[in-house]
């Protein structure tokens, strides 16, 4: 690499990439410019080395499906980023930063601190290029919107957009995708002024309003064809006919952010439990820039719940400029926590190691999923690993279960490094602590399109209960659940449906461990209880 080597990148021709790639170091080290023009002395070990300071960056060893928001992701911390050129058949990208000063900033932080993406370390160098020339081909497109929505400076106000207000399709929808989700994903883009959710023609439909067009064909641009969660839930987004939304009520159908005062609408239910604001969290709003990062940043924001309010969540706020990329999703599904397919065991810590068993964990992770086997570590017992039949079972499992209290303790779940559990080897005794539930007759998710899916919600004070026989009367399901201990506040059947009924605990832990003990109780008359958590309240 000498001064002979252009000063900068023309993408979009062959010409270009041939160019480019042929100053560029594929080995693991930095070369060094010596004195005498040689360029193969390596610093061995130092896979940074000191290089020559220019404002655009070279990062290679990236993940073969990363996104462009995440490579942005690594700069926004120190500055403005104002170009990007993604590799992604070479796994390597470009960041041109606003100024030397902020490359040399980020350069510097990163040779104390790897930064990790995906579980993927990955190396941070000066380039030799001192600036990114990019054209308008189509791979450009998405580079340039992920830098408009993602650096608050650079919004192009001047792009020309038909409307301020997207339609938003969600095809194969085998998760139920809630408006708040739709909010904090869409949220990344600009501040969303309203929304409605409806389904039309069997599919699940949301209108999306935005306080200008830039921002609306950010989202569009980026968010387009992405799958929510691992290969379902897609999202189809076009530009509205309609030029503004006209919202009555704020609840989980419909929510106008600019008006806190209008009311919920009798007719429809509200969202009663601030876990319907949170059930996402983990996943969208992402406590660092990336995966496994060795520091932690603060999320840029979180929907608290609104005590005053009809709902959890008066507003969402646009991502300030710097913090953008803090709390950007280290996936490309949409700010869920990558669980790359195949990877379905999960980590649970902070287990109350006198309580736990297998058969509560089995039964607690099924609500979400269908659990294969659970292992409780025997020279640990406050750990377990819990197996569920694929990796969008155990990412929902993990978004919706992290921080809730059992037995007292708060649960931390991550990914294992473990793709599966193993079972003890014959004539080995483990004390009962692993066991298989692969051909449980208690999973919920066994026949494709079960009503199940649609049912899926995060832990909340009531339960649904269902398979209640004829005979079974209000007191004795009150008086089963307070066997345990816990406070029953209150119990409706449903009106058209004796075999349903509503039961409310005093708090959500006393529910978790109300359906822990009676999913499956044996009510007799053949009849077995199912409990499940719901979204409504007595």
């Amino acid at each position: 690499m000498d001064g002979s080597v252009h000063h900068d990148i023309t993408v979009g021709t062959k010409r270009g990439s041939d160019e480019l790639f042929s100053s560029i170091s594929n080995g693991p080290y930095i070369m060094s410019t010596t004195a005498n023009g040689n360029d193969s002395k390596k610093f061995k070990g130092d896979i940074r080395g000191p290089g020559v300071p220019s404002r655009v960056i070279h990062i290679r060893k990236l993940p073969n499906d990363i996104t462009e928001a995440e490579v942005i992701s690594l700069g926004l911390p120190f500055g403005d980023v104002t170009n990007l050129l993604m590799l992604k058949a070479k796994n390597q990208a470009f960041l041109e930063m606003n100024s030397e000063e902020v490359a040399q900033n980020m350069v510097g932080y990163y040779s104390t601190v790897m930064p990790i993406i995906r579980h993927h370390p990955v190396f941070v160098q000066f380039s030799n290029h001192k600036e990114l020339k990019t054209d308008n081909s189509p791979n450009q497109e998405r580079a340039q919107a992920a830098l408009r929505a993602l650096s608050s400076s650079h919004v192009d106000t001047a792009v020309a957009a038909p409307s301020t207000v997207l339609r938003v399709v969600v095809e194969n929808l085998v998760y139920p995708v809630t408006l708040d989700a739709l909010c904090q994903i869409f949220s990344k883009f600009g501040t969303v002024l309203r929304i409605i959710v409806f389904t039309k023609n069997s599919q699940f439909q949301a209108l999306l309003q935005y306080p200008d067009g830039a921002s609306a064909q950010a989202a569009k641009l980026s968010l387009d064809g992405q799958n929510i969660y691992n290969g379902c839930c897609t999202l189809r987004i076009s530009f509205s006919k309609l030029t503004s939304l006209n919202v009555k009520y704020n609840n989980e159908k419909s929510r106008d952010f600019t008006r806190p005062d209008l009311p919920s609408g009798e007719s429809q239910p509200t969202i009663e439990h601030p876990a319907m604001a949170t059930a996402f969290t983990p996943g969208i709003i992402s406590a660092a820039p990336y995966a496994g990062a060795t520091h932690a940043f603060p999320p840029a924001f979180t929907i608290q719940p609104a005590v005053s309010s009809p709902y959890p969540g008066l507003t969402v706020p646009t991502l300030p400029g710097a913090l953008a990329s803090l709390s950007l999703p280290g996936a490309t599904r949409l700010g869920f926590p990558p669980i790359p397919a195949g990877h379905c065991v999960l980590l649970i810590s902070n287990l109350n190691p006198e309580r736990v068993t297998p058969y509560c964990l089995f039964i607690l992770f099924g609500v979400y999923g269908d659990v294969m086997r659970v292992k409780i570590l025997f020279n640990k017992k406050e750990n377990a690993l819990v197996q569920m039949s694929d990796s969008t079972q155990a990412q929902l499992a993990m978004s919706h279960l992290n921080g809730q209290r059992l037995h007292g303790k708060p649960l931390r779940i991550t990914l294992s490094k473990h793709t599966s559990v193993q079972l003890p080897r014959e004539g080995h005794e483990d004390q009962g602590l692993t066991k298989d539930y692969s051909n449980s007759p208690l999973h919920r998710f066994k026949k494709p399109g079960s009503k199940n899916y649609s049912n899926i919600f995060p832990p909340s004070a009531t339960l649904h209960l269902s398979n209640i026989p004829p005979s079974v009367v209000e007191d004795e399901l009150k008086m089963l659940f307070s066997s345990s201990g816990a406070m029953v506040k209150a119990f409706k059947f449903f009106q058209k449906d004796h075999k349903m009924a509503l039961i409310q605990m005093a708090s959500v832990e006393e529910a978790i461990e109300s359906l822990i003990e009676f999913h499956n109780h044996d009510l007799g008359e053949n009849h077995h209880l199912r409990v499940s958590f719901s979204k409504s309240s007595i």
